[in-house]
């Protein structure tokens, strides 16, 4: 290490927290350069691939993969450093160009590796306290299935899975929009166990079952990834293929933010596609057995899929009462019809938007491929503009109320 050093000669770091690290994968799942892999004992990334691009920041349910250490450019850390951690090492102070002045450089990279993210996400101010770390990989907890339905048309191109977890005596309290963690058994081809996979939970605090020790996941069957080459999806396969009596592990529970208002008067819009629609059902369903508490607020659910029969949940949706939920279905593959996408139904319904954007009680919820995430920036940005709102500076305002939650993967 340098004693004398211009900021030319650092950058910034990408590294990951050992002692917070759950080892869910969605770090290396979701890398567009595949800067990130793991042994048994640590995820890390390595220096020499990472561009920075934030792709896998918001996806981790820990905050373990944010984290970005000043080092020498000659001598970062090694990837076999990083795997022997069992913390992170210490930030380095540099010594500055002048007094009391950090180097132009390094104070340009930090910005910009910082830029948009604003700190730990928030929920809304009225959210219920969540649990979360109850049990983890090395102790998890024993649920057993109850329940596995097929939510799709046989014809369909996917095979989304309704499937019900009991814990029996085991407490594991959970929220909707929070997460649970589900361990595949056995190891993959280099012998290593599995990494656990994450699913967002589509049943209300009180059970798939009201007052039942349950909960529910929307899991569909992977079978090709998304550029559409075959590949065979560990844990969805696993859990798809469960029957009536089968125990799973489950580790977590996981999730701070993505949480909802429980203030009288609060009003959501969801917005999401295929399994995203997983924390949108267990939303909506809260609500609907509150219903006779006439607590206001109005939910708005933009909900996108290639047909009618493609789309989870389409039957149970339908019987909502319409002065209950505005529903505003988009599908992209129907024969003689144009392609609509849920960013096309924002802007048909750019009046209403606006004014649920503009109202400091909507929360908005976003939760789906990553590839419907621009396009519906875009829809926001375009509905803003027609409205006299400008959506760039609208956006941190929201950010900074809790007020708008996006889950992409």
């Amino acid at each position: 290490m340098p004693t004398s050093a211009r900021g030319a000669d650092y950058a910034l770091q990408h590294l990951i927290d050992p002692e917070v690290c759950i080892r869910c994968n969605t770090c290396e799942a979701t890398c567009p350069v595949h800067a990130i892999s793991h042994d048994s004992r640590n995820y890390v990334v390595d220096f020499s691939l990472c561009g920075g691009c934030h792709a896998c920041v918001a996806p981790c349910p820990t905050g373990a993969i944010d984290h970005w250490h000043q080092v020498p450019k000659s001598t970062p850390y090694t990837t076999d450093e990083q795997l022997a951690w069992d913390a992170l090492p210490p930030p380095v102070e540099l010594e500055a160009e002048a007094p009391g002045e950090v180097p132009a450089e390094v104070r340009a990279l930090t910005e910009i590796a910082t830029a948009g993210q604003g700190g730990p996400a928030t929920p809304p101010w009225s959210a219920a306290h969540p649990y979360v770390n109850l049990y983890s990989s090395a102790k998890p907890a024993i649920a057993k299935v109850t329940g596995n339905y097929r939510l799709t048309a046989d014809d369909a191109s996917a095979d989304i899975r309704h499937l019900v977890l009991d814990f029996g005596t085991t407490a594991f309290p959970l929220l909707e929009g929070q997460t649970l963690g589900i361990v595949p058994p056995g190891t993959d081809a280099k012998g290593r166990p599995h990494a656990l996979r994450l699913y967002s939970v589509a049943s209300p605090r009180d059970g798939e079952r009201p007052h039942y020790n349950n909960v529910a996941l929307t899991v569909k069957r992977v079978t090709a990834d998304h550029d559409g080459r075959p590949v065979h999806g560990v844990a969805s396969n696993y859990l798809c293929d469960l029957g009536i009596g089968d125990t799973v592990s489950v580790v977590g529970p996981y999730g701070t933010s993505f949480l909802t208002p429980n203030h009288p008067g609060s009003s959501l819009m969801m917005i999401c596609t295929g399994t995203g629609s997983a924390p949108m059902r267990a939303m909506t369903e809260r609500r609907r057995r509150r219903r006779a508490l006439n607590e206001g607020g109005e939910l708005v659910l933009f909900f996108g899929a290639r047909a009618e029969h493609e789309l989870p949940y389409f039957g149970p949706l339908m019987k909502l009462p319409k002065d209950f939920i505005d529903i505003n279905f988009a599908f992209s593959r129907v024969p003689g019809e144009p392609k609509r996408y849920v960013q096309d139904r924002i802007r048909e319904r750019g009046d209403k938007v606006a004014r649920m954007l503009m109202d400091d009680d909507c929360y908005i919820y976003l939760c789906g491929l990553k590839d419907m995430e621009e396009g519906v920036t875009e829809a926001f940005r375009d509905v803003c503009r027609r409205h006299e709102l400008d959506w760039d500076r609208l956006k941190p305002e929201l950010l900074a109320k809790s007020r708008l939650h996006i889950e992409t993967y």
